[in-house]
């Protein structure tokens, strides 16, 4: 779980990537050689051959010092390892796929299959992936990967580690690059018949991890659960609950922290609509009904960070008590208005007014709101590593004062909007308005006026690029390569050169 901010999403979807896969050839064709253009091609060329120079079987870390002499992921990392979470692996693989489709350079494209080749020596045999993947030789075989199945004797299986994590965008992260390559640059060799068959794999693992209420657990290790063990119920608020972290293993509690049930339900809906696969799309629609069930019943009517079996809120991390949460509802109600537009089932809005209504009353300075409500008081509460609840920041250690998010505006501003303007428009108004506004940004006025708004930014990175194809940016004080800059700059430089063909 990440303990910071909620994170940017860095990924482009599996849907983007099919679209732009249909008109790359006319993208590619048109795009001018000349003047900026030809600099932001000539500097896309330049940085994405240095990045596959430091890459790793492939794949990618987070950052590396100038000298290589250091990298990491979310924690410490050596030369044989590298990152699934974003901006680790699955992000790099999707700019250099997003480089290939505006550009036409084979070197993207191989660049970004080379990535995808990574994640499926690392996919463990439960479907998805650790954070990490390992490729020393030694180290590797603490992970149950799938390509061990029948070569590994059970017993020796079931000591290696094999829990698909969906925490951070983890493992979703990986499927939706997969199927964005897969798509985007279909074909029949070995090595794409290699990367469909993990795509396939990890898509149905994905669905066979489902509860039988439709949501996730945090991690999942391969072994189904039945209606007896995860009954299908609807949210409830425990009789009474530990005020000191019970210290008990959370890994297969239903968890939103970090948006994880809307990850998998937005993965399988892109996957469903990049590969033609109603069955997908069937799980996602389960995932919003999860939802349905998650909301809690008044006075606090919106959802918990993480629920136990009995749909109950439930301790995760130390720091993480029981609780109402509001960064967590505000992307269920975002993630139920996207259902309610993909699908035309009113369900999905029903709960969400009892959601705003709480949400406007809980508020603890004009469209500031804490992180966690007591359950029951709706007192905003805190946690830290010592396992107990606290009432105040200042009553937190220093470390956990500013390394978690306690109070901000959330994005509820926007998620209520985002309602408000469903409701009032209704659906069909409100995709018509969306495909509309789709359309115009195609117009060649539109791309022009975006060309010429990105043009001076181009014209900076293009600059700090260095004379080795680096672009070299501070992390805490340091200079250091970071996954996250390459990703934004070569975005940026795709972006206008879709622009500007």
């Amino acid at each position: 779980m990440s303990t910071s901010l909620p994170r940017r999403r860095f990924l482009q979807s599996g849907a983007v990537a099919a679209a732009l896969a249909a008109t790359g050839s006319h993208l590619r064709a048109a795009t001018p050689a000349t003047g900026p253009a030809a600099e932001a091609i000539a500097a896309a060329a330049k940085a994405g051959a240095y990045f596959r120079s430091i890459a790793t079987e492939g794949g990618y870390l987070w950052r590396y010092a100038p000298d290589l002499s250091e990298r990491a992921g979310e924690n410490p990392a050596t030369p044989s390892q590298i990152w699934i979470q974003p901006p680790g692996t699955p992000s790099v693989g999707q700019a250099f796929l997003r480089l290939y489709q505006v550009t036409g350079d084979a070197a993207h494209l191989e660049a970004a299959k080379a990535a995808a080749d990574a994640l499926a020596t690392g996919q463990l045999e439960s479907g998805g992936w650790d954070y990490l993947i390992d490729f020393d030789p030694a180290k590797s075989t603490a992970w149950y990967r799938r390509s061990d199945v029948g070569r590994v004797p059970p017993a020796e299986a079931a000591k290696r580690r094999n829990a698909s994590t969906y925490d951070d965008d983890n493992t979703q992260a990986a499927l939706r690059f997969l199927a964005a390559v897969v798509t985007a640059a279909p074909g029949d060799t070995p090595r794409d018949r290699r990367l469909r068959e993990a795509l396939d794999y990890g898509l149905a693992k994905l669905v066979a991890a489902q509860r039988p209420n439709g949501g996730w657990p945090q991690r999942w290790t391969g072994q189904p659960v039945t209606a007896a063990e995860y009954p299908v119920q609807p949210a409830r608020f425990p009789k009474d609950y530990p005020r000191e972290h019970a210290k008990e293993n959370y890994y297969g509690h239903y968890t939103l922290n970090d948006n994880t049930q809307r990850d998998c339900v937005q993965t399988l809906l892109e996957a469903a609509k990049a590969l033609g696969r109603p069955d997908l799309r069937a799980a996602a629609l389960k995932g919003g009904d999860f939802l349905l069930q998650a909301q809690l019943p008044e006075p606090q009517p919106a959802w918990a960070q993480q629920y136990n079996a009995r749909m109950e809120p439930a301790w995760a991390r130390a720091f993480e008590p029981p609780c109402v949460c509001t960064n967590e509802s505000a992307g269920a109600m975002r993630l139920l208005v996207e259902l309610y537009l993909e699908s035309g089932d009113a369900k999905y809005l029903e709960g969400l007014p009892r959601a705003i209504a709480w949400f406007r009353r809980s508020e603890i300075a004009p469209g500031i709101w804490a992180r966690m409500y007591e359950l029951g008081t709706n007192t905003p509460i805190y946690g830290d590593r010592d396992g107990k609840i606290k009432y105040r920041i200042e009553d937190l250690s220093p470390e956990r004062q500013t390394g978690y998010s306690w109070k901000g505006a959330y994005g509820v501003a926007g998620a209520i909007a985002a309602y408000e303007a469903v409701k009032t428009a209704g659906r069909d108004a409100t995709l018509a308005r969306q495909k509309a506004a789709a359309e115009k940004a195609r117009t060649p006025e539109s791309r022009a006026a975006r060309a010429r708004q990105l043009e001076p930014q181009v014209k900076r990175i293009v600059g700090e690029l260095d004379a080795t194809g680096r672009w070299i940016s501070n992390y805490r004080g340091t200079p250091a390569i970071r996954t996250e800059t390459f990703i934004f700059n070569t975005r940026l430089l795709a972006d206008y050169l879709e622009a500007a063909k």
